[in-house]
């Protein structure tokens, strides 16, 4: 598989795919046999039971599979999920912009604009946020130099 399914498994008449630049890592079950318990995916992910399970309450990982008798079973679309939504916590994106996401992802095809202005939006923010580390990593690096120099003229004295 060449794309990464990032598909909370969609309810409209689209397959509801999102395409990445790079392939995902690989998963430690193939496709078929890639049942895994809630602390499974907790140690392959770092998130605790308790997010995986808040993460389902609130929607954003609605369509769970579970066992005949109630246990969850996630699957390697799941992980690649999950992946995917770190990588949202790691952009800044509020929990409600990623539920929103959600949502759109899984009324289907017809939502493609609306996800794509979503993730333009926080692109958008994320280039504003680097822009200002640069100025910051800017500033930091004068200083060293500053202070570098003065190390080197006190010991030529």
């Amino acid at each position: 598989m060449t794309v990464m399914e990032t598909t909370p498994t969609p309810t409209g008449t689209g397959s509801g795919l999102d395409l990445c630049t790079r392939p995902p890592d690989p998963h430690p079950r193939p496709d078929g046999q890639d049942h895994y318990t809630i602390s499974e995916v907790a140690e392959v992910t770092g998130l605790t039971a308790h997010t995986l399970r808040w993460y389902e309450r609130i929607g954003l990982m609605p369509h769970i599979d579970r066992s005949h008798t109630g246990q969850r079973r996630y699957r390697n679309r799941d992980l690649d999920w999950l992946r995917f939504v770190g990588k949202l916590r790691l952009t800044g994106m509020s929990v409600a912009d990623m539920v929103s996401y959600a949502e759109l992802v899984r009324a289907g095809e017809d939502t493609f604009a609306e996800r794509q202005a979503l993730l333009e939006r926080t692109r958008r923010d994320v280039a504003a946020r680097i822009a200002e580390l640069q100025g910051t990593l800017a500033v930091l690096d004068h200083k060293i130099d500053f202070y570098a120099d003065a190390a080197r003229a006190s010991e030529r004295h």
